[in-house]
């Protein structure tokens, strides 16, 4: 596979949903950068050698009203690079059709976040249809679900309601600061239903182990947050390795090529789906 290079940047903490399974601690779901901190984002971008995906996170970006008034407007105008998104959809239609309009041409993916605590499953498949109907043809819209124990069927049934209007739903094992949660009893088979026999980086998000194999992370995709720090990946952030300087302070670097990956979990599909991992594990 043919590496992209990536950045999964979080735009702002601030998040109007408070789920229950949410990784992210509470006291890291505010805050924004400033219109002068955007201004040294875009400048950092707009310096990485090559084409890009700058993948926008959060929090949920479109709750911070500098996303589509700057930040988005921003890297469309001042860097080359193409652009991608995940949100929970909770957005307005006239936001998201706004959102649709300023990345005409740029657009990678939207990864829409079903979160089954806090919406209609309806009501969000209508909305997806809708922002599926107006992004770029050849840009991607996937629904991404976390897979909470006791919870999967539900899942179940918003899975059969998105896939029979053509949507495709991503399943997510359920992390916790220590791993993957454990599923037991009727959730065993639940799971391999909802997971495939087989399951790949490209249908599901196990958090597989590639420790030992090389890894373009921090060369070719690393993490930015809010407050400009930059990281090799998600797993070296949450073990305070891996720190690449920061972008506010004009110190972030890239590292000059692949390394041995040193944990044994890969939270995020990111790096597998965008060629970051290279050989076979140790």
């Amino acid at each position: 596979m043919s590496r992209q290079p990536t950045v999964e940047w979080q735009v702002c903490g601030t998040c109007n949903y408070d789920c229950s399974y949410c990784i992210q601690s509470r006291k890291y779901r505010v805050g924004h950068p400033s219109e002068a901190e955007i201004d040294r984002f875009l400048e950092f971008y707009a310096g990485l050698p090559g084409g890009w995906e700058i993948k926008m996170t959060g929090g949920e970006p479109f709750a911070f009203r500098g996303f589509l008034a700057r930040i988005v407007p921003g890297l469309v105008e001042r860097t080359p690079h193409r652009v991608s998104v995940l949100t929970n959809l909770s957005a307005p239609v006239t936001a998201l059709d706004r959102f649709a309009e300023l990345t005409r041409g740029r657009l990678e993916i939207v990864s829409a976040s079903l979160h089954l605590e806090q919406v209609d499953v309806v009501d969000f498949r209508d909305k997806a249809l809708r922002l599926r109907e107006r992004i770029d043809a050849r840009a991607r819209l996937i629904v991404n679900a976390v897979l909470v124990p006791g919870r999967l069927e539900a899942v179940e049934r918003a899975k059969e309601l998105l896939e029979a209007v053509g949507l495709r739903l991503y399943p997510q094992v359920m992390k916790t600061k220590h791993g993957v949660s454990a599923y037991g009893g009727a959730d065993t088979q639940r799971l391999l239903q909802l997971l495939g026999p087989a399951p790949t980086s490209r249908t599901a998000n196990v958090a597989p182990s590639h420790h030992g194999r090389a890894c373009w992370a921090g060369a070719e995709y690393l993490v930015v947050t809010q407050a400009g720090d930059a990281w090799r990946c998600r797993t070296a952030r949450r073990a305070g390795e891996g720190h690449l300087g920061n972008v506010l302070e004009g110190t972030a670097r890239l590292a000059g090529g692949p390394s041995p990956c040193p944990y044994t979990i890969c939270p995020c599909a990111v790096p597998e789906n965008r060629g970051m991992i290279e050989g076979r594990p140790a």
